[in-house]
Protein backbone atom coordinates (compact mmCIF):
# COMPACT_ATOMS: atom_id res chain seq x y z
CA UNK A 1 0.00 0.00 0.00
CA UNK A 2 2.84 2.38 0.79
CA UNK A 3 4.34 1.84 -2.68
CA UNK A 4 1.00 2.77 -4.26
CA UNK A 5 0.87 6.01 -2.26
CA UNK A 6 4.43 6.90 -3.23
CA UNK A 7 3.71 6.22 -6.90
CA UNK A 8 0.55 8.29 -6.83
CA UNK A 9 2.38 11.11 -5.08
CA UNK A 10 5.14 11.13 -7.69
CA UNK A 11 2.60 11.14 -10.51
CA UNK A 12 0.73 14.05 -8.92
CA UNK A 13 3.96 15.98 -8.44
CA UNK A 14 4.83 15.50 -12.10
CA UNK A 15 1.44 16.89 -13.05
CA UNK A 16 2.14 20.09 -11.12
CA UNK A 17 4.96 20.91 -13.50
CA UNK A 18 2.56 20.94 -16.46
CA UNK A 19 1.98 24.48 -17.73
CA UNK A 20 -1.19 25.54 -19.49
CA UNK A 21 -1.43 28.38 -21.99
CA UNK A 22 -3.19 30.77 -19.62
CA UNK A 23 -2.93 31.56 -15.93
CA UNK A 24 -6.36 29.99 -15.41
CA UNK A 25 -5.27 26.74 -16.99
CA UNK A 26 -2.14 26.71 -14.86
CA UNK A 27 -4.23 27.19 -11.72
CA UNK A 28 -6.67 24.42 -12.66
CA UNK A 29 -3.88 21.95 -13.47
CA UNK A 30 -2.15 22.75 -10.19
CA UNK A 31 -5.37 22.54 -8.19
CA UNK A 32 -6.12 19.10 -9.60
CA UNK A 33 -2.65 17.82 -8.83
CA UNK A 34 -2.72 19.33 -5.34
CA UNK A 35 -6.11 17.84 -4.53
CA UNK A 36 -5.02 14.44 -5.86
CA UNK A 37 -1.88 14.55 -3.74
CA UNK A 38 -3.89 15.51 -0.66
CA UNK A 39 -6.31 12.65 -1.31
CA UNK A 40 -3.47 10.13 -1.57
CA UNK A 41 -1.92 11.43 1.64
CA UNK A 42 -5.27 11.64 3.47
CA UNK A 43 -4.90 15.41 3.78
CA UNK A 44 -7.20 18.39 3.38
CA UNK A 45 -8.38 18.45 -0.26
CA UNK A 46 -9.18 22.18 -0.29
CA UNK A 47 -5.78 23.11 1.12
CA UNK A 48 -4.06 20.76 -1.32
CA UNK A 49 -5.93 22.31 -4.24
CA UNK A 50 -5.07 25.84 -3.11
CA UNK A 51 -1.39 25.05 -2.63
CA UNK A 52 -1.22 23.19 -5.94
CA UNK A 53 -2.90 26.02 -7.84
CA UNK A 54 -0.59 28.64 -6.35
CA UNK A 55 2.51 26.53 -6.79
CA UNK A 56 1.89 25.62 -10.41
CA UNK A 57 0.92 29.17 -11.36
CA UNK A 58 4.05 30.59 -9.75
CA UNK A 59 6.22 27.92 -11.35
CA UNK A 60 4.80 28.45 -14.82
CA UNK A 61 4.83 32.26 -14.58
CA UNK A 62 8.48 32.25 -13.54
CA UNK A 63 9.38 30.18 -16.63
CA UNK A 64 7.31 31.72 -19.46
CA UNK A 65 9.16 29.95 -22.30
CA UNK A 66 8.67 26.46 -20.87
CA UNK A 67 6.05 24.33 -22.63
CA UNK A 68 5.30 20.91 -21.18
Amino acid sequence: MRLVKIGALLAAMATVTACGDTMGQQAVIGAGAGAATAAVLDGNLLAGAAIGAAGNTLYCQSRPGRKC
